[in-house]
């Protein structure tokens, strides 16, 4: 049984609903109001065509909820767990009008976070046995990054820094600004910021030479994060490093060589292919009229016509 992964913040999930409903349906559904009789049940099934990691059930009961408030909803398959193609992921029996208006958003939303979930999880058995974690960054979809980050602890990675506010991560461009190109100037730079931090904030600095890696812990920061580095490389900044600050891989990380990244030693590894060029996961959503109850054709209401 996966681990649970820390839920998805409700209120964030609900924003994000809106804001796609509203888009959909600023109106209403034309289609549904013509088409359906309002006395219409049906069950819709949201369906894997192909193997993968779940994610996105509390978007499933949020989503349709927020049509349906009685509607019920089935969730066979457990958050982060593995399924075949063919498998049932959720169940859902309600309004006819309300299902076929709902259903549009919630399969876009599970089939992105299903997708996320299913590659980090590929890049975390890729790193079996080493002590690197897998971490998300901020090259997410605009609006979606609560969702998205979720999907990415379904699959067994980890979270970067949410925002910007988050923590002082000091990048290429922080440093030559400060200091102007000029590596003696980076431990003073530094610890200038650093003692303008609370005690609770994390200090983390991106270097892309060997050389700068003991001017960077000399200020003492929390992270130090070795961009682009070889393999070679990076096993010689783990052993300057020695456990003195966390040290994170990034650039040039892939699927074809996380695995020699994490043999060489560090604590984390960042991938922004987790969210900025997956590619939706295939699954279904089909809904069937409820046939148990005799349905009578209903007057299309005035004034719902454009």
């Amino acid at each position: 049984m996966p681990l649970s992964p820390m839920p998805l913040p409700p209120a964030a999930l609900r924003r994000v609903l809106e804001a796609a409903y509203a888009e959909d349906a600023p109106h209403g559904d034309l289609t549904s109001l013509v088409l359906i009789p309002e006395s219409a049940r049906a069950t819709a099934e949201l369906r894997a065509r192909v193997p993968g990691i779940f994610s996105g059930g509390p978007v499933v009961e949020a989503g349709f909820r927020m049509h349906d408030p009685e509607a019920r909803v089935e969730l066979p398959v457990a958050e982060g767990a593995p399924f075949e193609a063919g498998t049932v992921l959720a169940r859902i029996t309600g309004r006819a009008r309300e299902l076929l208006t709902a259903e549009r958003v919630v399969l876009n939303l599970v089939q992105r976070m299903s997708a996320i979930a299913t590659l980090t999880a590929r890049y975390v058995e890729l790193t079996a046995g080493t002590k690197a974690r897998i971490v998300d960054t901020r090259k997410t979809t605009p609006g979606l990054r609560e969702l998205e980050r979720y999907a990415v602890r379904c699959g067994g990675g980890r979270n970067h820094r949410f925002s910007l506010s988050d923590a002082v991560m000091a990048k290429d461009n922080h440093l030559a600004v400060l200091t102007g190109g000029d590596p003696a100037k980076l431990t003073d730079v530094l610890s200038a910021a650093r003692d303008r931090l609370g005690h609770t904030t994390h200090f983390e600095v991106e270097v892309d030479a060997i050389e700068q890696i003991e001017p960077v812990l000399a200020a003492g920061v929390d992270t130090i994060m070795l961009d682009n580095f070889t393999p070679a490389q990076l096993r010689e900044g783990v052993a300057l490093v020695a456990g003195r600050a966390i040290v994170e891989a990034s650039g040039g990380v892939n699927l074809g060589t996380v695995a020699e990244i994490a043999a060489a030693g560090v604590d984390v590894i960042s991938v922004g292919a987790l969210t900025h060029s997956v590619a939706n996961l295939d699954l279904g959503l089909d809904v069937v009229l409820d046939t148990s109850e005799p349905v009578a054709p209903e007057p299309v209401p005035e004034g719902i016509l454009p």
